[in-house]
């Protein structure tokens, strides 16, 4: 060890007896059993270790000394008579000699329990993390994070990846989220972006010559958190291969996650390659969502034929003015539902809430008769019903309805909501995998009403040119053409988009003028890779899982925030570091910046 310690507290066990040892940490706790006897629990990084006084000198020492103050303690180690199992070090004891504060704590109260230090309220966890990491269950997730992207920087040069940092400041580009703007103070008026992603930089690469790159790359958007997504920043494994096809991604990604996942997993099931693959279209249809959780049992049944115009409101096919609804019913049948009927009641509100819209629901109870709920618009259709829906008894069938995108996603959120709940439809122990593939290229936009790029604009439209041109003469629908571009999906979290990438100037111009820009807008957006690839581009492809979701699926979290080491709040902002926060006004004079009081 260092000179400051021969050992750490996590290290002495019964085969130390008798040595002369030095630990440092910090005091957890002290208890005082008499004015001559007294144990101490010193923790640092490792783990924890008892110390006894028993002199009432070495007893007033220890008192005076506050709660996590960090000390120093020389002495003798020595088999305790009870043992403590809780410990790794819980056969031994360290009898002091010389016992030293090296850091003392000025505060007699803390602002939580530091072993309890989850159960605090969240904002004072995040402006004292120093003292919430000290907490070894939150300080192990961290330990977990730095292990896992260890083992992905392993796994990646093992298949002849070669790491490379791309820029953090960089321009301004259109990729879907907000960018975090960085005056440049040379020059007046323009500004930087911090990066949503290393897109264009890797496909450059590409183009350079370069074969496989990756890294675990940082990625700034200006976007609103979520319980798996942090707002500011986040990280990427990163990766882009030349001369490379979707299935030479799946590969590298079937071949690297699974044994990481295996190894540090908190489930011992996981996956094993080739991962499922389900196309977006039927993904949306038999789960109601493209980030399928596939260790629920639910599935979604398409009921707008038998359920329609049946008497009920949200299921008519024609509003009051007569004009068509484009309505679409969905079904979800859930067998072997015993459940209360204040439960199902909570449970579709708690669906509605996340939706935005309003499920509804029917059973068909122990004698075969379908009962509460919208009963009996249901009745009439009834053998109908059970027949398209294969019902048994003690079956629970929540409905959605609207618009098909609609309809879906609320069959969608039920799925999840009542899987989750509903005892025996989900095996929750276990890490099920699956690619979510054959995206549509276009989609038409809700304010528009014309044709835009659904996902990426830059993936490679299936059959190439061809495919365009085709769509350009009339001879398909452009709404029927898919892109080469991947989802990577695991337990109802999408870990990672990737793509083929479109790596052909002429196919980029003319997927783009389908949706009414041409060439000079393509080269107005994105110059850089619009030159680069009139010099001979590599067919490439690439993925970029999240590395922060991953670690939070292998911890077993439900919010990101627990395996990040310094996270923001909800609102994106480090109320640690008080950051974002006011600067001075020769800042803004140096950079050409005014403040503008909009309230004004």
């Amino acid at each position: 060890m260092t000179q400051s310690r021969t050992h750490t507290c996590g290290e002495l066990r019964q085969s130390d007896a008798g040595k002369s040892v030095k630990l440092v940490g910090w005091m957890e706790n002290f208890r005082e059993v008499g004015s001559n006897l007294g144990f101490v629990v010193m923790r640092d990084f490792y783990g924890k270790t008892q110390v006894v006084a028993e002199t009432e000198e070495l007893v007033k020492t220890f008192k005076a000394i506050t709660k996590e103050s960090t000390i120093s303690v020389e002495g003798t180690v020595r088999e305790r008579s009870s043992k403590n199992e809780n410990m790794a070090t819980g056969e031994i004891e360290i009898v002091p000699t010389k016992v030293e504060v090296l850091g003392k704590c000025r505060h007699a109260e803390l602002p939580f329990e530091i072993n309890r230090s989850r159960e605090a309220d969240e904002m004072a966890r995040l402006k004292y993390r120093y003292l919430d990491l000290r907490n070894p269950e939150v300080k192990n997730n961290i330990v977990m994070r730095s292990k896992v992207v260890a083992a992905l920087r392993k796994a990646m040069m093992d298949h002849n990846f070669m790491e490379i940092t791309t820029p953090i400041l960089t321009a301004s580009s259109p990729e879907g989220a907000r960018d975090y703007l960085v005056p440049a103070r040379k020059h007046p008026g323009k500004f930087y972006a911090l990066p949503q992603a290393p897109q264009q930089f890797k496909q450059l690469l590409m183009v350079s010559g370069i074969d496989r790159y990756f890294q675990i790359a940082p990625c700034f958007r200006d976007e609103d958190a979520r319980g798996d997504r942090s707002p500011g920043e986040f990280y990427q494994l990163d990766m882009e291969m030349a001369f490379a096809t979707q299935e030479d991604v799946f590969a590298v990604c079937e071949d690297v996650l699974p044994p990481i996942f295996a190894e540090y997993g908190t489930y011992d099931i996981a996956s094993e390659a080739p991962f499922k693959r389900i196309p977006y279209l039927e993904s949306m249809e038999r789960y109601g969502s493209d980030k399928p959780d596939l260790r629920i049992d639910l599935h979604v049944e398409d009921v707008t034929e038998v359920l329609a115009d049946t008497g009920f409101g949200p299921f008519a096919t024609k509003d009051e003015e007569g004009n068509d609804t484009a309505v679409c019913i969905k079904a979800i049948a859930i067998d072997n539902f015993s459940e209360s009927r204040k439960f199902i009641d909570k449970t579709i509100d708690e669906v509605e809430v996340q939706a935005g819209n309003k499920p509804y629901w029917f059973r068909v109870d122990e004698n075969g008769e379908i009962v509460g709920g919208i009963s009996k618009f249901v009745k009439p259709v009834e053998e109908q019903v059970k027949s398209a829906l294969g019902l048994e008894n003690n079956t629970l069938v929540v409905v959605t309805a609207g618009k098909k995108l609609a309809a879906q996603k609320t069959a969608g959120v039920v799925v999840k909501t009542f899987g989750a709940k509903v005892p025996g439809h989900m095996d929750k122990e276990r890490y099920e995998f699956c690619w979510i593939v054959d995206f549509p290229m276009y989609e038409l936009g809700e304010e528009s009403g014309e044709l835009e790029f659904c996902h990426n604009p830059f993936s490679m439209p299936s059959g190439g040119l061809e495919t365009l041109l085709k769509a350009e003469r009339g001879e398909i629908d452009p709404l029927t053409i898919t892109a080469d571009q991947y989802d990577l999906v695991c337990n109802g979290v999408e870990l990672s988009s990737g793509a083929v990438r479109n790596h052909d100037p002429e196919i980029m111009v003319k997927a783009f003028e389908m949706v009414r820009l041409g060439e000079d807008d393509v080269k107005a957006k994105f110059p850089a890779m619009y030159n680069a690839f009139t010099y001979g581009a590599p067919p490439h492809a690439g993925i970029a899982p999240g590395v922060d979701r991953m670690v939070m699926l292998l911890a077993g979290e439900d919010s990101i925030r627990e395996i990040i080491p310094f996270p923001m709040n909800k609102n994106a902002q480090d109320i640690m570091m008080s950051a974002p926060s006011e600067v001075t006004q020769a800042q803004l004079d140096e950079l050409h910046i005014a403040i503008v009081n909009t309230e004004e």
